[in-house]
């Protein structure tokens, strides 16, 4: 992922739309890549993608917020994922949560000024044995307590 506090490098973004550009529908590789490639999808990089494939800014535009997947807003370096499925929510995901919050003093959706963290309330993570559980990227924490955060935060 290339770090931006601007976009100013286009190069990535000229060769994803180089090499996808005479496909059939090539709008979601090039969006799915271009994503990958600078972490999101600010409308600086939507306009280009709209002009060098000659539509309307308003369709990527309609596309990236349509789709779950997309992201408007540069993420942190560290995603967390508190899971709010049934089994963590009845175990104590909301309290996991809040102090998650605390610590990083942000909400829900929001990223650190330092672009370290980013807080997101999933679904099911597939860990219900281990409710209420978290990611931090790929790494899985369960049968959490608030108690357990701040030393989880510290690591990263």
């Amino acid at each position: 992922m290339v770090d931006l506090i601007s976009i100013e490098n286009l190069e990535p973004l000229k060769e994803i739309i180089a090499q996808h550009k005479e496909e059939p529908g090539c709008i979601m590789p090039i969006l799915q890549e271009t994503q990958g490639a600078y972490g999101y999808l600010p409308i600086e990089l939507q306009k280009v993608i709209a002009d060098e494939l000659n539509i309307p800014l308003s369709e990527v535009y309609g596309i990236v917020t349509f789709y779950t997947q997309f992201t408007l807003v540069q993420k942190g370096k560290y995603k967390i994922g508190v899971c709010m499925g049934t089994a963590c929510y009845v175990r104590g995901a909301q309290n996991v949560l809040d102090r998650v919050e605390r610590e990083l003093k942000i909400a829900v959706g929001q990223t650190t000024e330092d672009k370290k963290f980013t807080i997101e309330a999933t679904r099911c993570l597939g860990a219900c044995g281990l409710a209420p559980v978290m990611m931090i990227n790929e790494d899985v924490y369960g049968a959490l307590t608030p108690d357990k955060i701040p030393g989880i935060l510290a690591k990263y």
